[in-house]
């Protein structure tokens, strides 16, 4: 059945009349990358047709039914400082759906020390960088006087770094920071407390190239960059119903259940995408697509070493969603330290719960547990959350349940950064986009999003089109 929003079921697609002038482009691919590669192209003159094999658009932060609740497959955020996610928020209409707090305050519960003396904050002033900092750091109680000392100094040597210098992507964070006289306790405390929630890995593991630019970008560029955004209603009403909308209005075909399975060049140089049932073709194709598939759909020549989309690794997140009879915490959100529990938020309102509190824990770096049985997880993390939150002690638990993103971002690891395409391929027409292209950031729906604007503006130069409305932020991947 043919859906109103111009949406496929996998059959023959339909035709469209009226073809617009500069060329076609064909997406492969419905995340943020391909939704704001598909946007780009249609806002710039060019004709779109966006192919998604799920019956939904989102790619990785949807949201799904579960009874009366709508859930978020994982707690997503972004900063201030992502400019390119709110440039797409803005032009699907859902800014004010997904506000940024007025000032960085983060929670720190550290449940090693008694309570009463658990809470400490990281939270920023209205003073230029990097004293918007300085008064939070000062009064940190997680670290002791020297540590907080030597973090100072250790982020000015960050500021001081090059992020065009390649060698940063050979290194690993956590060696880095040792040499820069880092104990353990401040890497837990501090760096690691930012750097697995944006990086996905622990700073041994992690390239410095990435985490200098997490960092310096985050918290030593703006004194408002780190500010925290996220989605007060389900991802889905953002990245698929308002997603959607956008894309009908430019103009763009979406075809939602309809797998590209092969790509090709066709007999007049131009391009040739297969779909179940029928061949599109089109003057330019975007795969937009997790590294794995893109390789699959690539054809012969396309790059230089297509095995290296193969090396870069994956790692997964675990996000585990608790609903309790009463209200638990009081916060929106808040991290933790002496737990396995990483981050929490409140996920009431969101979810469009009545009664009671609905919380998600979102858990990166979770390797270990990310197959674990669901029984395992609740008889861990259960307790974890009654000495987190005193509240949740004699609190009835309604449901208990958990979402698994086996490869919800590729590993940061050192030396990925030469593993990461850029936008253009050898063959002309044919782009990639995807956080995992070269990019610059980490795996974020900031990488994402910038990586489908990249796409688009590398099509748009080849299909003789004008660049002119693309958002200033754009930088095209090399």
């Amino acid at each position: 059945m043919t859906q109103a929003n111009g949406g496929g079921d996998g059959g023959r697609l339909t035709d469209v009349s009226a073809l617009r002038p500069g060329g076609h482009a064909v997406v492969v691919g419905g995340g943020l990358a391909g939704v704001t590669s598909a946007l780009a192209l249609a806002d710039a003159g060019v004709r779109v047709t966006l192919l998604e094999g799920r019956p939904r658009l989102g790619g990785l932060a949807f949201s799904f039914q579960r009874g009366d609740l709508t859930v978020d497959n994982g707690q997503h955020v972004y900063l201030r400082c992502c400019t390119a996610y709110r440039w797409f928020l803005d032009r699907i209409g859902g800014a004010a759906l997904a506000p940024v707090q007025d000032r960085l305050d983060v929670p720190v519960l550290d449940l090693e020390r008694p309570e009463g003396r658990r809470l400490g904050r990281l939270r920023r002033d209205a003073l230029p960088v990097p004293l918007h900092l300085g008064r939070s750091l000062a009064a940190y109680p997680h670290l002791s006087l020297a540590e907080r000392a030597s973090v100072g100094r250790a982020a000015l040597a960050l500021k001081g770094l090059d992020l065009a210098d390649p060698t940063l992507d050979t290194q690993d964070f956590g060696s880095w920071l040792t040499a820069h006289g880092q104990s353990a306790r401040a890497v837990e405390a501090l760096w690691d407390l930012v750097g697995v929630a944006t990086l996905n890995a622990v700073a041994g593991d992690a390239s410095l190239g990435l985490a200098a630019m997490v960092f310096k970008t985050g918290l030593l560029s703006d004194p408002g960059a780190a500010d925290i955004g996220w989605a007060h209603v389900p991802l889905g009403e953002l990245h698929d119903r308002l997603a959607r909308k956008a894309l009908d209005s430019a103009g763009v075909r979406t075809e939602v259940r309809t797998r590209a399975t092969s790509v090709s060049v066709n007999e007049n140089g131009g391009w040739s995408v297969q779909v179940p049932g029928e061949t599109l073709e089109a003057d330019a194709v975007v795969l937009a697509v997790p590294q794995r598939e893109a390789h699959d759909l690539l054809p012969d020549g396309s790059l230089d070493a297509p095995e290296n989309l193969l090396r870069i690794g994956t790692a997964p997140i675990l996000n585990i969603h608790v609903v309790y009879d009463r209200k638990v915490l009081a916060a929106p959100f808040l991290t933790a330290l002496g737990t396995p529990v990483q981050w929490v938020f409140d996920r009431t309102e969101a979810s469009g719960l009545k009664e009671g509190q609905y919380l998600a824990l979102s858990q990166s770096t979770a390797q270990n547990e990310i197959d674990e049985p669901v029984a395992a997880l609740r008889e861990r993390y259960l307790p974890e959350l009654e000495r987190l939150l005193p509240r949740t002690r004699g609190a009835e638990v309604k449901d208990f349940f958990v979402t698994r993103e086996r490869t919800a971002t590729f590993a940061p690891a050192p030396g990925v950064g030469r593993l990461r395409p850029g936008a253009r391929t050898k063959a002309p027409g044919l782009y990639l986009a995807g956080a995992w292209t070269a990019t610059g950031w980490p795996a974020t729906m900031e990488s994402a999003v910038r990586s489908g604007v990249g796409a688009a503006g590398a099509a748009l130069g080849a299909l003789g089109r004008s660049r002119g409305l693309l958002p200033d932020f754009f930088e095209e991947a090399a």
